[in-house]
């Protein structure tokens, strides 16, 4: 049995839940990658990833290569001489830093592999309206979470949840499929499984402007899943007119109302306290939403400010 040596590579708050179990789990970690520190905000501080904050705190060596090819960072990348590494929620690796360590490397990717390879597979599980997802580990080859799968776990997508509600489940899940993995590497016990190839994989493409807005001619229950599975972020968005203005609001909490009408696609219907949106087969009940300039705020919070016509409209 080899006593495991571990760098660990990842940037966001998702990746911190796992790198905690790992040290938690009385594993040696080394050393810690992370992206180089970004300005953010209005101010453009500059911001430290989740992942630089927890090895700060817990005294982890610390490297921010903005170059993974860069001949230094190379050198001490081994200086620190792991014999695995392990990422979750990094960016791809060139072969050099990857083939480096002596049992490899492996990745912690939030989806039931081969299907939701990609930027967002938490995201696209509930866009799409998955009833279960869950967390694969699998060794690092040259394609994206393509690689040869050591282990999987899987959990049900409540019909309501968010995507935040989601990732905090699954952060849990790959915590435990992390530290179980690590355990069949350091005994030698693992056995990988190829993934097979099909037409029918479904990808997790990275999100945009595009892909988060909402389409008012969808059916109900696709423009509902689009709300969840942006939800808190980045969060689905569309345009409400009315008269002469424009708005590009945020939508991030909505609930379904199945039923005939009449109406046009789009119609906003108004009381004090309920905002509600026509789709073909019934209503979008939106429950919190943000507008320009303003802080996230519940329906009715909104309509104490402002009022709509019956000419009022998404699109």
């Amino acid at each position: 049995m080899e006593k495991l040596r571990i760098v660990f590579m990842g940037t966001p708050e998702f990746a911190v839940g796992i790198l905690d179990t790992i040290i938690k789990n009385s594993f040696t970690v080394v050393g810690v990658i992370t992206a180089a520190d970004k300005p953010a905000g209005r101010g453009q501080k500059i911001k430290y990833s989740a992942v630089k904050e927890y090895a700060l705190e817990h005294n982890i060596p610390l490297l921010q290569p903005t170059n993974l090819k860069d001949e230094t960072f190379l050198e001490e990348l081994k200086n620190l001489n792991a014999n695995l590494q392990v990422v979750v929620a990094f960016r791809m690796l060139p072969k050099v830093v990857w083939e480096m360590p002596k049992l490899g490397t492996f990745n912690l990717h939030a989806s039931l592999l081969p299907d939701y390879r990609g930027a967002a597979p938490i995201n696209w599980a509930i866009i799409n309206g998955e009833q279960k997802t869950g967390v694969t580990t699998f060794f690092i080859d040259d394609k994206i979470d393509t690689g040869a799968m050591i282990m999987s776990a899987e959990l049900t997508i409540d019909p309501n949840e968010n995507a935040g509600h989601l990732h905090d489940r699954l952060m849990q899940l790959g915590s435990e499929t992390v530290t179980q993995t690590l355990d069949l590497i350091e005994k030698g016990t693992f056995k990988t499984t190829i993934q097979k190839e099909s037409e029918e994989i479904k990808t997790a493409y990275k999100l945009n402007k595009e892909n988060c807005k909402i389409d008012w001619t969808a059916s109900a229950q696709e423009i509902n899943n689009l709300i969840r599975g942006l939800s808190p972020y980045p969060s689905a968005w569309c345009y409400f007119a009315d008269k002469e203005q424009e708005w590009n609001v945020k939508i991030y909490e909505a609930a379904l109302h199945l039923e005939k009408h009449s109406l046009a696609l789009g119609s906003l219907i108004c009381t004090k306290k309920e905002l509600k949106i026509a789709v073909q087969d019934g209503y979008i009940a939106i429950q919190s939403l943000q507008f320009p300039g303003k802080k996230r705020m519940k329906t009715a919070e909104l309509l104490n400010g402002i009022s709509f016509t019956n000419e009022a409209k998404a699109y």
